[in-house]
């Protein structure tokens, strides 16, 4: 039974009735699809840069004479300042808007990733590394939350794990990729630094791009600013970011005004909000923890195994073709399936895979095959996960409560890497996957205790999302619906 009582009646308002309704009847347009690109770029970028630490792991190692539980520290910096900046940007965002953390968090990944390429010592690494952390803590929560609320209840699922299609899926299937395009183009003892270098540049380009994506409109509702609120749904209407006359449709009315709720991050430690945080909190702390220890270690398990940087690069790289593929089932998923099923069918099959690794690897081809399959339910739970973490808070608090979930997965990054490098030290592959396979059993048993939100309202999850116009009808790929024809 979920852990959650009921919001209060009449926590649906003519607001959130009036923004559903408008929601559906715009369906999805260019504009939406332009938005998912820009923000989509910045977070492939965060997620090569997740991953560098685990590349860049062999050459550190060479380098400075680094061991598994330095590289593992290296991650627990990251991911420790990761969930410290999502939580602050989870805060800033309910007080100030989506739009201007977006930002302001891709600006500080960049001077991080500029910071490690110049870093002189192991020390000044760690410090680049903890500015790293703030920005892609930040950047990813905001990034889920801001396309969760441009987008249809129907749609809004697709929308939010399209995220992680491109930053878990395509960002760890191509980092090792980019890795060895890096180290081919800069051979020699610096390469690391060109590969830290490299990730600063790209960042910058998406910061001037996302100048064109606007606040979301739940947002502006939600300070009883509606006049923006319709400029921004006339917008989406239109299919583009920078339409011309545009004409503004009074999506939402004079009788929709209500008294302005402030933000208060303390309101997710009560209920109902509480029951709904903790068991999801920890489920993702589990899946966090598991998926990046694998991230950082499995090219120095390939190493021990006997194999070169670079052909431990490229199996690295055949292992993660499963997190496309998973992050791409799961935003699928989302569109049709209830967020607990898909949540704890796929932990049970990831507990498998991990047992099978640690105990039926017993050449290159099964870790690759097991592997693969692991790697598939991973991003296919935390995909899913991205999807679930907005819909359980409403407008006032979804930003700090998705922070909050999501910087659960970061502190695991802080410390279980640590823990399976010593693992590694001691008892090698065995001993990661092991460790792998009880935290997503912990996590079956953990998602029972949250609610389901498929299909409710975004403000309320005890209502059902409103439809009182009805949305076109839905095609194979929810991105490919046509435009209206009144759209410029």
């Amino acid at each position: 039974m979920a852990m959650d009582i009921s919001q209060p009646p009449g926590a649906s308002t003519p607001m959130s009735r009036q923004l559903e309704t408008a929601f559906s009847k715009i369906g999805v347009t260019g504009a939406h699809k332009k938005i998912l690109a820009l923000v989509l770029i910045g977070c492939l970028f965060d997620s090569f840069e997740q991953n560098t630490i685990g590349v860049a792991g062999p050459l550190l190692r060479q380098h400075w004479g680094l061991t598994g539980a330095d590289i593992g520290l290296l991650n627990t910096i990251t991911f420790g300042s990761a969930a410290i900046g999502r939580l602050m940007s989870g805060i800033l965002g309910d007080r100030y808007g989506r739009r201007v953390m977006l930002t302001i968090n891709l600006l500080l990944f960049s001077i991080g990733s500029a910071a490690c390429a110049l870093a002189p010592d192991f020390f000044t690494l760690c410090i680049a590394r903890a500015i790293v952390g703030f920005g892609v803590g930040g950047e990813i929560s905001t990034a889920v939350t801001m396309l969760s609320e441009f987008c249809s209840s129907k749609f809004r699922g697709t929308a939010a794990g399209l995220v992680n299609v491109g930053a878990g899926g395509f960002g760890n299937f191509l980092a090792p990729a980019f890795g060895l395009l890096i180290f081919t183009l800069f051979p020699g003892e610096d390469s690391w630094r060109w590969l830290f270098a490299a990730l600063a540049v790209p960042a910058l380009l998406a910061v001037f791009y996302r100048r064109y994506v606007p606040e979301t409109p739940r947002f502006l509702a939600s300070r009883n600013r509606f006049d923006e609120a319709n400029k921004v749904l006339s917008i989406l209407a239109s299919g583009s970011l920078r339409p011309r006359n545009l004409v503004v449709h009074p999506y939402l009315t004079a009788d929709a005004t209500q008294a302005p709720v402030k933000s208060d991050w303390r309101e997710l430690f009560r209920q109902p909000f509480l029951g709904r945080t903790i068991p999801v909190a920890i489920a993702i702390l589990m899946s966090y923890g598991a998926q990046l220890s694998v991230l950082t270690l499995m090219p120095l398990i390939f190493v021990s195994m006997g194999y070169t940087l670079q052909g431990s690069l490229l199996y690295s790289m055949i292992i993660q073709s499963g997190s496309v593929l998973g992050a791409i089932a799961a935003s699928t998923l989302g569109y049709y399936l209830p967020r607990k099923l898909v949540l704890t069918v796929g932990a049970a099959l990831a507990c498998i895979a991990a047992v099978s690794i640690a105990y039926l690897g017993s050449n290159i081809y099964m870790v690759l095959l097991f592997g693969a399959i692991f790697q598939f339910f991973v991003l296919l739970l935390n995909t899913s996960i991205w999807i679930y973490a907005p819909e359980l808070f409403p407008t006032r608090i979804r930003a700090f409560g998705v922070a909050l979930i999501l910087a659960t997965g970061s502190a695991a990054g802080s410390f279980v890497p640590l823990i399976s490098g010593m693992l590694f030290d001691k008892y090698g592959m065995v001993g990661v996957f092991s460790l792998a396979a009880a935290m997503y059993a912990v996590f079956v048993l953990c998602i029972q205790m949250g609610p389901e939100t498929y299909g409710r309202s975004m403000e309320d999850i005890t209502q059902p999302a409103e439809t009182d116009v009805p949305a076109a009808e839905p095609l194979a790929d929810p991105l490919a619906q046509p435009a209206k024809a009144a759209r410029a």
